[in-house]
């Protein structure tokens, strides 16, 4: 076989051209069917860009998620830590406002006495 971008002989098992670095087979990354063009899926129909861009994108939200959620945690212990200094005030704004977040999501009627 000969490598489609140089020209060089390669063996028909190579992935890649041993002198251009060309890739010779493409692997599904939805069912890991390899074939020799890239773009779509000859046995699923998969194309390789939109697939690989939602994973992507879905592990960019978990990974948002997990920073987020270490930065609140961050933020307490950095309050806890300097209650004596600040007479937790820090603190107390701190929680207060995490409820204020939770609560956002449902309305809580006021009610006058």
């Amino acid at each position: 076989m000969d490598c489609p971008k140089c020209g060089a002989e390669v063996r028909d098992i190579a992935r890649f051209c041993r002198k251009c670095h060309a890739t010779l087979r493409y692997a599904c990354p939805a069912c890991k069917h390899e074939q020799r063009h890239g773009g779509t899926c000859d046995k699923c129909g998969v194309d390789f860009l939109k697939y690989i861009v939602a994973v992507v994108a879905t592990k960019q939200a978990k990974s948002d998620a997990v920073q987020e959620r270490q930065e609140r945690r961050s933020t307490l212990l950095k309050n806890l830590v300097t209650v004596p200094f600040n007479l937790g005030i820090p603190l107390l704004r701190s929680l207060f406002a995490g409820s204020r977040d939770r609560d956002r999501g449902r309305e809580i009627p006021f009610r006058r006495r």
